[in-house]
């Protein structure tokens, strides 16, 4: 078995075919005074060679662009300056709002991916629109999907830009430090992709096939400085805070007030390498979580949010399989059980993280939080930690190896021997080829705590092939009975899972859709400690249509099977009565959603589905509508409707969850956010208000309202909400360079 499996990645690791057009762009150096103000009437603006010749991505791929644009670059030894000239109709320039990292999607803009160390797998992205307002991102994993994006990467650097007759010009200054390089290069990968929300269109430069996302890192094409890169000044910014809190908890009759301080620090270590601490962090401005319903037998996992763990997290989180067993998941740090089983915050005293590039083809990442302790609820200190090295394989495919360690520190009479430590360590190997056609992900892990270690490996391989027409996955995973990562996410234990996939693709030619999708996949979950026995099965049959104007169908039905080897009631209620242990269950259902075009100021999805329940039925209805009124107010609410039907005993349930937002851009610099969240079957209706000015560059002043309620009581049946808790914080964050 080993010999294939290592047969099979060294075939598929030179299965690998270049792209055979990459386009240049010449970067001119300058020692002379650039003024951004969206004019570029200096006089070495008119010495650079220009790049331009834009492709239509979508919809009508390789035709050429129903708007072009010219791209000029230069450089000092400080600064990068981009001119960009978009022609366009400027009467019909959309702007979706003012806010600083605004959605691609919805407005007019033009953005530039500059992959610094020509390695296809990350990227920094800069970007802005007629206005001048600014998005800055990492790219990571080659830049594959939506998912490979961190929006929450900030950087200070300046964008000015003017609307002319039948064009506009934005014009950026983008300090050197900014980005992660080694010193002496002479070469960065680029591309540029374009929004028109006039002709709902999106363009390249460099030209992407129609089946791949137009940032795909595989088809980047070259930037050539006229001069070597000089190492970049070393740059230090610290980011103090200070937060004042008044809150009242209804629930244990507590009131307070209280002040806090703290802040981070950021060093960058030769051009290539970030390190940032953090001292007391709080991060009380942080959206709240959106509320979910659960009608599943498993722990749900929330996005994380925190900006200290989200930067390069791709270098810490991509361990694993992303759905059944992640041997490192953020969130766990800062968060605890206490005594009675409850989830609850658990402060975070101090923390580190060291990540980025060692060399060319070397990657590290460190990160080590250490939580504090609480007696009153029986948690403990714990010490946490990993360490990676990704090493780049062949041009884009990479080998990671790393170590986690979450340990006890001091003494706690009420510690459990099985918590005092745990640790897992692991390989993984990303396979990604040049052309995007060939992915896969090959990876052992095994864990370490003080009691069972037999059956404590976590191992799976995944091999995906897709072209324009047809593509398929060959996959499955191992999950030992022992293991066990604390600082991760493990679905469930002592499981085989195989999930093979095939699919095909039609793209017709002067039609309405853009194309056609079918999709099959089989997927069964095996119980090695009883004999290989099926607990689970479920067959998806998918249909999937993608029309020209960003409209989506989907069409799928769901064939299931499912073992039940404990109780469980499938209404997540907590009073009803569940289906027994040692029991099975064969049951189908179907799914449709509806996505309307996402440019348009009002938008909506809606998703109903109905089929078999375990032994009943159930029907459901999700729909999220939203509203803009550009470029100051965009409103949104999803409604979510779940009739679950069981024959008595067992309990039925009608679950309801309802969320509206609201968003205000006054400004560039002031926004308040509102989101408003009831759900009944967690009997809590939530207020989180949030006002936010920006007085300086990336320095904030916010205003944040917090409001809970218990919604199980009834009079005369009207639900009467109960408060829960309620608080009030006022935070000031203040970024300065040094």
């Amino acid at each position: 078995m080993k010999k294939i499996i290592y047969l099979l990645l060294l075939l598929l690791s030179f299965s690998v075919i270049s792209q055979t057009t990459k386009k240049e762009l010449f970067v001119k150096y300058t020692t002379n005074e650039i003024i951004v103000d969206g004019v570029l009437d200096e006089s070495d603006w008119s010495k650079t060679i220009e790049a331009s010749d834009f492709y239509e991505h979508f919809p009508n791929h390789s035709s050429p662009t129903k708007n072009e644009a010219v791209i000029k670059v230069m450089n000092d030894d400080d600064f990068l300056y981009v001119g960009i000239k978009v022609f366009a109709s400027t009467e019909n320039l959309k702007i979706n709002s003012f806010r600083r990292d605004f959605e691609a999607g919805n407005s007019d803009n033009i953005t530039m991916i500059f992959d610094t160390f020509n390695d296809g797998s990350n990227a920094f992205v800069i970007g802005s629109n007629h206005y001048g307002i600014q998005r800055d991102m990492l790219l990571f994993n080659g830049g594959g999907g939506l998912q490979d994006w961190d929006m929450t990467w900030d950087v200070k650097w300046v964008s000015n830009s003017k609307i002319y007759d039948d064009y506009y010009v934005t014009e950026w200054k983008i300090p050197l430090s900014a980005f992660k390089y080694r010193e002496g290069e002479t070469k960065w990968g680029v591309n540029s992709y374009m929004r028109n929300t006039e002709n709902n269109t999106w363009n390249s430069w460099n030209e992407v096939p129609e089946n791949l996302m137009f940032f795909n890192l595989g088809f980047t094409g070259i930037m050539n400085f006229e001069k070597p890169l000089r190492k970049s000044k070393s740059k230090k910014s610290i980011i103090p805070y200070i937060n004042s809190i008044s809150y009242n908890d209804y629930e244990n009759v507590e009131n307070g007030k209280s002040f806090e301080f703290g802040g981070d620090a950021k060093f960058i270590i030769d051009n290539s390498l970030t390190l940032d601490l953090t001292v007391n962090p709080d991060f009380s401005q942080v959206e709240v979580d959106q509320q979910v319903t659960n009608l599943s037998r498993f722990e749900v996992t929330l996005p994380e949010k925190r900006q200290f763990f989200i930067e390069n997290s791709d270098l810490f989180s991509g361990f694993g399989n992303n759905r059944e067993a992640r041997p490192f998941f953020s969130r766990r740090i800062g968060i605890a059980k206490d005594k009675d089983g409850n989830n609850i915050e658990n402060k975070i005293i101090a923390g580190l993280r060291l990540s980025g590039k060692i060399n060319n083809n070397l990657r590290i990442g460190l990160l080590n939080m250490q939580t504090s302790q609480d007696i009153e609820n029986e948690i403990s200190a714990y010490n946490n930690s990993i360490i990676t090295l990704q090493q780049k394989v062949f041009d884009r495919s990479n080998f990671n190896i790393f170590f986690i360690n979450r340990e006890a520190t001091g003494e706690n009479e009420y510690l459990e021997e099985n918590d005092k430590f745990n640790r897992v360590i692991g390989f993984d190997y990303n396979l990604r080829s040049n052309d995007s056609k060939w992915d896969g992900k090959y990876y052992f892990h095994r864990s370490y705590s003080p009691e069972e270690n037999e059956n404590s490996n976590s191992y799976g391989i995944s091999t995906s092939y897709e072209s324009r027409n047809f593509g398929f996955r060959a996959a499955g995973l191992y999950i030992g009975e022992d293991y066990r990562s604390d600082l991760g996410y493990v679905r469930r234990n002592d499981i085989i899972k195989l999930y093979p996939e095939i699919s095909y693709t039609i793209w017709p030619e002067k039609s309405k859709f853009l194309n056609h999708r079918f999709e099959l996949t089989p997927v069964y979950i095996l119980k090695p400690g009883l004999n290989n026995e099926i607990s689970d099965y479920y067959i998806i049959s998918k249909f999937d249509t993608y029309g020209i104007n960003s409209e989506r169908i989907n069409l799928s039905m769901w064939n299931n099977y499912t073992y039940l080897y404990e109780d469980f009631d499938p209404t997540g209620t907590n009073n009803g009565n569940p289906l027994p242990a040692n029991s099975e269950y064969y049951y189908t259902n179907f799914n449709i959603s509806y996505n309307s075009d996402y440019s348009k100021d009002f938008t909506y999805e809606i998703r109903p589905s109905y089929g078999k329940f375990y032994n009943g039925t159930k029907t459901s209805l999700d729909i999220e509508l939203s509203q803009r009124i550009r470029p100051k107010f965009t409103s949104s609410i999803e409604m979510k409707y779940d009739k679950v039907k069981l024959p008595k005993p067992y309990s039925s349930a009608n679950i309801l969850l309802i969320a509206p937002r609201f968003e205000f851009t006054f400004s560039k610099n002031v926004y308040w956010a509102t989101l408003m969240q009831y759900s009944n079957q967690s009997e809590n209706l939530s207020l989180n208000t949030r006002l936010q000015w920006r007085f300086a560059p990336l320095s904030d002043l916010f205003l944040v309202y917090n409001d809970n309620y218990y919604t199980d009581n009834r009079y005369n049946s009207i639900f009467i909400p109960r408060v829960k808790n309620r608080s009030i914080n006022l935070k000031l964050t203040y970024w300065l360079d040094i």
